[in-house]
């Protein structure tokens, strides 16, 4: 018997009704939210901070927050991380709230620092301390605490390897920054108190112990030692720290940070090594051409060298018939183009304004010349410069 032929109509309609089911199906799976980690979500805000996207990093934490026990040590590190989120986004009080919750659960800094414990919180709040004084000081002592009993733990261990070497390293680097931003409360907002001095003495001694290979521990005893009138201490001190990392390339990452060799600069200009402090200062407009601050540094710096150079208060071998002009040219330069900018961005430290114009004054009075013109001039042989040694560098490549 021969087979009858299939009815299409009815082939169709049982074709679009197994479509239809599929597509369906496939509809309901598609409008599904997959369970989320807030582990994951906390390393997706992690990644978007680092890349600049703000805005998605808090909300990628926020919602890894509100999937975790707030009073819980598995929520420790969402606040911490909202609380540096919220630091970049300029929100300080907000930042101050989530620490003081992650403090809440983590009160000595004993949980372990992968699952968001440690001293890092306390830091944060002794720098965001509105107070300051001795409520950032107790908030750097606490941090200072749960650093030293770390770092204990790791020394006690028969022998570590090469991360556990590395993790004690960054503990005892992270001490010493402690201990001198204690040391700073005391020189500033606690200098009145009758034991400030000693206090100091001590805590700077200990951080340069701790991490003698760290520049921050020298140049915070160099500010010690300026306070005291010691200068050649100062400048011994200096010149350690600055060995430590002076000869590293750009990107290593022992080099202090930008504000700490601003601050470093300011101390050399202070003890009398003006050239030191200018080959700090040509190296920060290097790596950023946009502060006012650095402009203005090396602009009073190279004023105080040609003044030096002009008084002959320099030997002759660092010092020699018409220095004095150079270093005044290109002081004049480096402060127009602080002002210029100062003006551009509408820069709210008017007595640093005030002192650039009047250092400008009186490099005009002695050079001659308009302001404006003798920025352009010298813009020019800036550019003429960095192209010499552009080719120089290409010819040794």
């Amino acid at each position: 018997m021969a087979k009858t032929k299939p009815n299409d109509k009815k082939t169709q309609r049982h074709a679009k009704s197994a479509l239809n089911r599929a597509a369906g199906s496939h509809s309901k799976q598609s409008t599904r939210t997959p369970t989320e980690k807030p582990e994951v979500l906390l390393g997706q805000a992690t990644a978007s901070l680092q890349q600049g996207d703000i805005e998605q990093s808090v909300l990628l934490a926020k919602r890894a927050l509100g999937l975790l026990d707030t009073q819980s040590a598995q929520s420790l590190p969402a606040f911490n991380l909202l609380g540096e989120i919220h630091i970049e986004l300029g929100e300080i009080e907000a930042a101050r709230q989530y620490f003081l919750q992650a403090v809440a659960i983590d009160t000595d800094g004993t949980v372990d620092e992968e699952l968001g414990g440690g001293a890092e919180k306390f830091l944060w709040l002794a720098q965001l301390s509105e107070e300051g004084g001795t409520d950032s000081l107790r908030w750097y002592e606490k941090g200072a605490s749960a650093l030293r009993t770390q770092i204990q733990a790791l020394q006690e261990r028969k022998k570590l390897n090469e991360v556990g070497e590395l993790l004690l390293e960054e503990k005892k680097k992270k001490l010493a920054v402690a201990l001198c931003g204690v040391v700073e409360v005391y020189m500033t907002d606690l200098s009145w108190e009758e034991d400030a001095e000693q206090k100091c003495e001590s805590l700077v001694t200990e951080a340069t112990l701790v991490a003698p290979e760290f520049p921050e521990p020298w140049q915070t005893l160099a500010n010690v030692r300026i306070s005291q009138s010691r200068l050649q201490d100062a400048q011994a001190a200096l010149r350690r720290s600055l060995d430590l990392w002076k000869h590293l390339p750009p990107e290593n990452s022992q080099i202090p940070d930008f504000p700490t060799r601003v601050s470093l600069a300011r101390l050399l200009m202070e003890s009398d090594m003006d050239v030191e402090a200018i080959e700090v200062l040509e190296r920060l407009v290097g790596e950023d051409d946009s502060s006012v601050e650095v402009w203005y540094l090396g602009g009073w710096g190279l004023y105080i060298l040609g003044e030096k150079q002009r008084n002959g208060e320099l030997t002759a071998e660092t010092s020699d018939g018409d220095n004095w002009r150079v270093s005044w040219v290109s002081s004049r330069q480096w402060l127009s183009h602080s002002l210029r900018l100062f003006d551009q961005q509408d820069y709210e430290d008017e007595r640093l304004g005030e002192h650039a114009r009047e250092l400008l004054a009186t490099l005009e009075a002695a050079l001659g010349g308009a302001v404006g013109g003798g920025e352009d001039e010298d813009g020019d042989e800036w550019e003429d410069d960095e192209d010499e040694n552009a080719d120089e560098e290409m010819a040794g490549s």
